[in-house]
């Protein structure tokens, strides 16, 4: 049996493949100047900016960072915070959820840890909300350690470097991660720079729809690039996410009325509300105001008093 991937990140690495040294030395000269990754920045900060980082674009999340960490600077200060606060300061950051478990996350590490964020990955692993990418993500750039960290950006930019793709499969697999671990840096510093450089070539250069090779500096290494940077071969296994008269939209509007109501609304006025997502998109669906009511009241997102007249934040 092969050893777990977790094992794996503690043995050996390196294996031959694009220059690290080029990669991070790029990184030193080009890096965004983003405010989690000063000097000074805790564990938990880059934990926030990670979990916000997640489907929110950073221009976003950077505004949002710091209004949080104004109002919650630490796991103590979220653990005990309202919900339907926490809620109202996400604001439009999209996926809800996401604020939900920070404030699991939160509680667990006041309860089990001192309010201090583990640097162990199993012990990542068991915080509420903290996967695998998140969970090496902290790894890396909060403690500098050697750990695996595979986002959209760092799969493009190896699946094109490395395997000579336009983009990675839909789907992250063993052996994309296999490939990864064994291009890490055996040095713990070095691995943790080289993640993040990675990150970065991916964000500003090497982007999925318009990367620009001629300031790469894997350019001379690239197998995609020296291949004639051919199509993407799993284009017709993609699927794009829609926004416009879907379910999200419809739940993102009850939520918009919601946090700007802190008495709450009647479930009329809601449903009201959710239908402007259809009819927006011109396909109106009777259906679904009642279904994205029913959904973020099952996912903790909002709540109703017993007789289901009226809702609320939680």
């Amino acid at each position: 049996m092969s050893a777990r991937i977790g094992d794996q990140e503690a043995a050996g690495g390196g294996a031959q493949g694009p220059s690290a040294g080029a990669v991070v030395s790029w990184y030193a000269r080009h890096a965004r100047d983003l405010p989690w990754r000063r000097p000074g920045t805790t564990p938990w900060e880059v934990l926030l900016s990670e979990v916000m980082s997640q489907q929110t674009p950073v221009a976003r999340v950077i505004p949002a960072w710091r209004q949080w960490l104004e109002r919650w600077p630490g796991p103590a200060e979220l653990a005990a915070a309202p919900t339907a606060e926490v809620l109202r300061v996400w604001g439009r950051l999209g996926y809800p959820r996401r604020a939900l478990r920070l404030i699991e996350c939160a509680r667990a590490l006041v309860q089990d840890h001192g309010g201090r964020l583990p640097s162990d990955r199993e012990a990542l692993l068991a915080l509420p909300g903290v996967g695998e990418y998140t969970a090496g993500a902290v790894m890396a750039f909060a403690y500098g350690r050697r750990a695996l960290v595979l986002d959209t950006n760092v799969r493009r930019v190896l699946a094109r470097a490395v395997g000579g793709q336009a983009l990675p499969p839909p789907h992250l697999g063993r052996a994309e991660r296999e490939r990864a671990l064994a291009l890490l840096p055996p040095d713990e510093a070095t691995a943790a720079r080289w993640s993040v450089a990675v990150m970065e070539l991916g964000a500003l250069v090497c982007t999925a729809r318009d990367p620009r090779c001629e300031q790469c500096p894997w350019r001379s290494q690239c197998a995609w690039l020296a291949a004639g940077r051919p199509a993407d071969a799993h284009a017709g296994r993609r699927r794009t996410q829609a926004w416009h008269g879907t379910d999200r939209q419809a739940r993102g509007m009850i939520m918009a009325a919601l946090r700007e109501s802190p008495r709450g609304l009647a479930r009329t006025d809601l449903l009201v509300a959710a239908a402007a997502a259809g009819d927006r998109a011109g396909r109106a669906d009777p259906d679904q105001p009642a279904r994205a009511l029913a959904s973020l009241l099952a996912d903790g997102l909002i709540a109703t008093d017993d007789d289901g007249a009226t809702y609320r934040l939680p």
